[in-house]
């Protein structure tokens, strides 16, 4: 008679700051509503729902066992079941293990009680007790079949309050609440079809939370639909809902179905995932490293579920990997995919990633290349054709017919110059190694002509302003990689030579330092080839532009133009026609005698190394132009050196 008017006294007590005494007042509460009016119960259940957060186990056990006690005892609670269940299923969770222990036991009593209270409604399900669904969580055990029931029977009613939590402003409640969601979905099984909709539409919200309890909570929950729901449903929704707006909380809910699913179950769908997935509207929507991850985290979870099965959708599998590699850049995302790859081959049973590459390698540079004429250095079909080329290894050198006209069409003056030089340092990259990328099968000679007269003459002019010079620098890098490498013949070689000589004679003028060490180095390197066999009216136009660079302001251009000069020398000694260059030796021997005199010693030394190599030429005119000058010299030792050495040659011969 008194229990109502005992109630809101309770409830003003029941944040008392003392735990005893909130303690006292829930169990107190509980005899209340026990032995009196069983109505009270919608007044309690908010206070009971935020002692829940108290600090104190103690109080979170007394409303554990308390609310319990009423699922078992309370005259009406056949009316407050879908309130209450939600309140001590929300103790599985408890980060004290005797809390976890008092709930699991006081559910499966209650489970049990009303088991046996409805057993005419159950006989079917008791006489035909059906096994667990196949691939239930290992690591969950069945609760009993009265349970499942009062979940099932209750499920409409609670899991809209539940799903509007899990996006409450506070952070506790969006955490109990999605802590809450697993454990009615182990109960529900597959009796969570029917709710399907409403409860992917609120995971999808819930995965995009900064609170990674909740996250976590959710990513269990879409694990357990992909275990108890068949892909076919689950699928028609989330697939629409990533074509509509693709979001990274849209496909770490995929991801995590489909981690959750059986293999046998998942197959037949598997192509169509990884098509969905390859889309550009999907693969391609975001540079956001958050996105890519998920993207990522549906891929993996492919490849760990399907295993084998993954080679009928493994085209489109290596184009979502090959958009996060190319997108994400230098972060270790790009390492993740990579490894995934491995893990792509691995199930494949194909030795490594080299070999997926070799095996997709044309339909993937076809639907490439196809846009090749639209690429800036933003096109992620850009970075997708960069990282294939790069990182196919030997694979590209069987795939040349589409390589080297995308990068001739690509590499036209017209074009991004930021795209140019993108595309100029992929191809060095791969001219660096040439036998284990683009000449691994001895087809590169075929396509020189192009690479010479179409890819690095045209870019190789000289053009006005700061882009164009790097693009020059970028160009000459690539003919260094070219020519330092061992795939070119003598013929070849000479081929360049006559293609690219009065090009790159006329970078060595470039503002860029750099710009000009690499031509003089081509320079060697063309003069070393050539031997005896350059024509005397081209190797006469070498030597004054080397002069100037022993002017450079580096030091290291200063000494690679000394021995560009000494391989020049070189030449003209295995000539027939010396007396043709007399006069032109004559005029180089003067101005090496002035550098001969200069203040830093490396080069005074290169200078004099070449001058030794030059005195075989004609002693005599050496002679008289060192005499002339080494008065004049501040080093005069240097000139000593040289008449002696002089000196010595001739008294061998």
């Amino acid at each position: 008679m008194q229990s109502e008017s005992l109630i809101g006294p309770l409830m003003q007590t029941i944040s008392h700051q003392h735990w005893k005494v909130r303690v006292a007042v829930i169990e107190a509460t509980g005899t209340v509503i026990q032995f009196g009016n069983g109505k009270s119960v919608d007044d309690v259940l908010s206070h009971f729902a935020q002692r829940l957060f108290d600090d104190v186990p103690q109080v979170r056990q007394a409303v554990t066992s308390v609310v319990g006690g009423w699922l078992l005892s309370l005259r009406d609670r056949y009316s407050f079941f879908h309130k209450l269940i939600p309140l001590l299923l929300s103790s599985f969770n408890d980060e004290i293990p005797e809390i976890r222990q008092l709930a699991a036991s006081l559910w499966e009593k209650i489970g049990l009680q009303w088991q046996e209270e409805n057993e005419a409604d159950l006989k079917d399900k008791l006489d035909f007790a059906l096994a667990p669904p196949p691939y239930y969580p290992q690591q969950e055990s069945r609760p009993g079949l009265g349970c499942r029931e009062l979940v099932f029977r209750n499920l409409s009613k609670v899991l809209p309050a539940i799903c509007r939590d899990i996006t409450d402003w506070v952070v506790g409640t969006r955490v109990k609440s999605a802590q809450l969601l697993p454990v009615l979905l182990l109960h529900a099984e597959d009796h969570t079809t029917q709710h399907l909709e409403i409860i992917l539409r609120t995971l999808q919200q819930a995965c995009a939370d900064e609170e990674k309890a909740v996250v976590s909570s959710c990513m269990k929950s879409a694990e357990l639909i992909g275990t108890f729901v068949s892909p076919e449903v689950f699928l028609k929704l989330i697939l629409s809902m990533l074509k509509k707006a693709p979001s990274s909380s849209s496909l770490l809910v995929l991801a995590s179905v489909i981690r959750g699913c059986p293999q046998d179950a998942l197959q037949p769908h598997l192509k169509v995932i990884a098509m969905e997935l390859a889309q550009a509207h999907i693969c391609q929507a975001s540079e956001n490293s958050l996105y890519l991850e998920h993207l990522l985290l549906c891929v993996q979870a492919l490849v760990s579920t399907c295993q084998e099965d993954c080679s009928a959708a493994s085209l489109q599998l290596m184009e979502v990997l090959l958009t996060i590699i190319a997108v994400s850049g230098a972060t270790g995302l790009g390492e993740k995919a990579q490894e995934t790859m491995n893990a792509l081959a691995s199930v494949e049973n194909v030795p490594s990633s080299q070999d997926l590459y070799r095996k997709h390698m044309g339909p993937l540079l076809e639907r490439l290349t196809a846009s090749h004429s639209d690429w800036t250095v933003h096109s992620v079909e850009l970075l997708q054709f960069s990282v294939i080329v790069t990182q196919s290894g030997p694979a590209v050198g069987e795939a040349l017919q589409h390589v080297v006209p995308t990068l001739r069409a690509c590499l036209q003056p017209a074009k991004d110059p930021h795209m140019r030089l993108k595309l100029f340092s992929v191809l060095s990259s791969v001219l660096l190694r040439p036998k284990d990328t683009i000449d691994s099968q001895g087809q590169f000679h075929g396509y020189l002509e192009m690479v010479l007269k179409d890819i690095l003459a045209p870019n190789l002019q000289w053009r006005a302003g700061r882009t164009a010079a790097a693009i020059r620098t970028a160009a000459v890098s690539c003919l260094w990689a070219l020519t330092s490498s061992d795939i070119l013949s003598a013929t070849q070689m000479q081929e360049v030579q006559e293609a690219l000589m009065p090009q790159v004679l006329a970078t060595l003028e470039e503002d860029a330092q750099t710009t000009r060490l690499i031509s003089c180095r081509v320079l060697n390197t063309f003069l070393k080839t050539a031997g005896d066999t350059m024509d005397p009216d081209k190797l006469i136009k070498v030597y004054p532009e080397l002069l100037k660079r022993l002017d450079d302001v580096s030091t290291e251009v200063r000494l690679t133009a000394a021995s560009t000069l000494l391989t020049w020398l070189q030449c003209v000694q295995s000539s027939e026609g010396k007396a043709y260059y007399q006069s032109s030796i004559q005029y180089l021997y003067r101005e090496l005698l002035v550098h001969l005199d200069d203040p830093e010693h490396t080069i005074q030394d290169a200078v004099l190394e070449v001058l030794k190599e030059g005195s075989v030429l004609f002693p005599d005119l050496l002679v008289r132009e060192t005499e002339a000058v080494i008065h004049k010299h501040r080093s005069a030792t240097y000139c000593e050196q040289l008449l002696q050495h002089m000196q010595a040659a001739a008294t061998a011969q």
